[in-house]
C-alpha cells in the first residue's frame, strides 16, 4: 500500500442512480468519471446491484459482468483506481436482495448454506472479472450488510458473533480466491463500535480483511448533541478511525475512512464546505490512514422518488455535474496532498475503552454519542489534545503500546 494519502468518492451515477445498471450507459458513465478525475481525486467505490447481476442463485448475468469491467475500464483511462461491492444490499435506505432469499424462497442471508455458497461465487466472479486490472482496488463484501442482522430490520436475518464472523471469513477467501494480493475488505456502519449486541463486532471490524473499514456519519447522535460545528461533530471520522484502531491486534493496521458525508440538515447547506474540510483535516491527523472516500459524487436526481431528504443533497457535484462548494474543498485538499507523504505524529496519550469482553465488546455503548469515552474524546480533543483509543485489554502490553508510541494513559472518569 502507498504511503501517500488517498482521495476518493463513493460513485453515484447522474443517470438514474444505481439503477443505471439496468440500462447501462457507458458514455454516461464516462462523463460522470470525467467530472470526478476533475476534482484531482484517485479513486471511486462503485456499487453493482446484486438483484441485477445475481437475479437466480445459479445466474451470474455476463452482461452484467462486462459492464462492471467496462466502468473500470473507464476509471483506468482517468487515472482512477475502483475499489468494487459486492452485496447491495443496503443503499441509501433502499434494499436490494434477490428474489430468491426472500418470501416464499425467505432464507437467512448470513447461515443458509445454499445462499452463503451463491454469495461466495458471486464474489468470486466479480473479483475474478477484474483481477488483471492494474487499477482494481480489491472488493469490500458489501455496504452495510451488517444492518440486516438488526433486530429493528423489518424482515431481519439474526445470527451470533460466531456466525457473523464465519460469514465474514468464507465471503472474504472467496474474493481472495478470485484476485488473489489485493485489498479486500468488509464494511459495516458504526453500530459495530456502538450497540452493545449487535452480532457484527468491533474486533470482527478490526481484524478481518486487509484493513479496517469505518462509516462516518454524524446523524448517530452527535451532531444532534453538539451541533454542526461542534468539536465531536468535526471530528467524529477521526474518533471512528481511532476506534478501529484501538480493538486491532496489529498496531500498524491501516484504517480506511470509506465513507463520510454531510448530511443536511443537521449539517446546513452553508456549512457543508467548511463542515467537510474540517472532517478531512482532522482525520489526516490519523496515524494509519489509508484514504478518505467521501460520500458521494452526484446528487440523486430529485425525479427520483422515495428517498430520505438528506440523499438529494450529499453529492460533491450536482446531479447536471456543477462542482459544490464541498466538491471544491475536496479538490483543494486532494491537490493539497498529493504525493504528500501521511506522516503525523503519534498520539501519545490514550483513553482508556473498557467495552468489556473483548470478543463480544457487551460494553461497547460507552463509546457511542453521548457515552462516556465519546465524551471524553470530545472534551481532550476541545482541550487541544491528540488523543488515542487504547482498549482496556492492551493497556498493558508494553509493545503494544511502544509501537503506537503511547506514553499516557487516562480513564473517561479522570477527563
Amino acid at each position: 500500500m502507498s504511503s501517500s494519502m488517498r482521495f476518493g468518492v463513493n460513485y453515484t451515477p447522474s443517470q438514474g442512480w444505481f439503477h443505471h445498471w439496468l440500462d447501462f450507459d457507458l458514455d454516461a458513465v464516462r462523463r460522470d468519471l470525467d467530472a470526478i478525475a476533475a476534482l484531482g481525486l484517485d479513486h471511486v467505490r462503485v456499487f453493482p446491484l446484486w438483484p441485477v447481476f445475481h437475479p437466480n442463485r445459479s445466474l451470474i448475468r455476463r452482461q452484467s459482468v462486462d459492464d462492471l469491467v467496462d466502468l473500470a475500464e473507464a476509471a483506468a483511462e482517468r487515472g482512477l483506481d475502483v475499489s468494487v461491492d459486492g452485496l447491495q444490499g443496503h443503499l441509501s435506505s433502499f434494499d436490494f436482495l434477490p428474489a430468491w432469499t426472500r418470501t416464499w424462497k425467505r432464507r437467512n442471508l448470513f447461515t443458509d448454506p445454499d445462499v452463503v455458497d451463491a454469495q461466495a461465487a458471486y464474489l468470486r466472479t466479480l473479483a475474478s472479472a477484474l483481477a488483471d486490472r492494474s487499477n482494481f482496488i480489491g472488493m469490500t463484501i458489501g455496504n452495510e450488510t451488517n444492518q440486516f442482522a438488526l433486530a429493528e430490520h423489518p424482515d431481519p436475518d439474526p445470527i451470533t458473533p460466531d456466525q457473523a464472523e464465519a460469514w465474514l471469513r468464507r465471503l472474504l477467501d472467496a474474493c481472495e480466491q478470485g484476485a488473489p494480493g489485493r485489498c479486500h475488505v468488509h464494511a459495516e456502519d458504526a453500530h459495530v463500535f456502538y450497540r452493545d449486541d449487535h452480532p457484527f463486532t468491533p474486533g470482527h471490524s478490526a481484524r478481518l480483511g486487509a484493513m479496517s473499514v469505518v462509516h462516518s456519519w454524524v446523524f448517530d447522535g452527535t451532531a444532534q448533541r453538539h451541533g454542526p460545528r461542534g468539536v465531536a461533530t468535526e471530528h467524529h471520522a477521526a474518533y471512528l478511525v481511532e476506534l478501529a484502531k484501538a480493538w486491532a491486534l496489529d498496531p500498524l493496521r491501516p484504517v480506511w475512512l470509506q465513507e463520510v458525508g454531510a448530511p443536511q440538515p443537521l449539517i446546513p447547506a452553508e456549512s457543508a464546505a467548511d463542515f467537510t474540510e474540517a472532517t478531512v483535516r482532522a482525520v489526516l491527523d490519523c496515524p494509519g490512514l489509508w484514504g478518505i472516500t467521501w460520500w458521494c459524487s452526484h446528487d440523486v436526481s430529485r425525479s427520483l422518488a422515495d428517498f430520505p431528504e438528506l440523499e438529494y443533497t450529499l453529492g460533491l457535484l450536482t446531479n447536471d455535474g456543477e462542482v459544490k462548494p464541498a466538491g471544491r474543498r475536496i479538490a483543494d485538499l486532494a491537490k493539497e496532498w498529493r504525493g504528500v507523504e501521511h506522516a503525523p505524529a503519534a498520539r501519545t496519550t490514550a483513553l482508556l475503552v473498557d467495552a468489556g469482553d473483548e470478543a463480544t465488546a457487551s460494553g461497547r455503548s460507552v463509546c457511542a454519542a453521548g457515552g462516556p469515552v465519546f465524551e471524553a474524546f470530545a472534551r481532550l480533543t476541545a482541550d487541544g489534545l491528540r488523543p488515542a483509543l487504547l482498549l482496556a485489554q492492551h493497556a498493558g502490553d508494553p509493545a503494544h503500546l511502544a509501537a503506537r508510541g503511547i506514553t499516557d494513559v487516562v480513564t473517561p472518569e479522570a477527563v
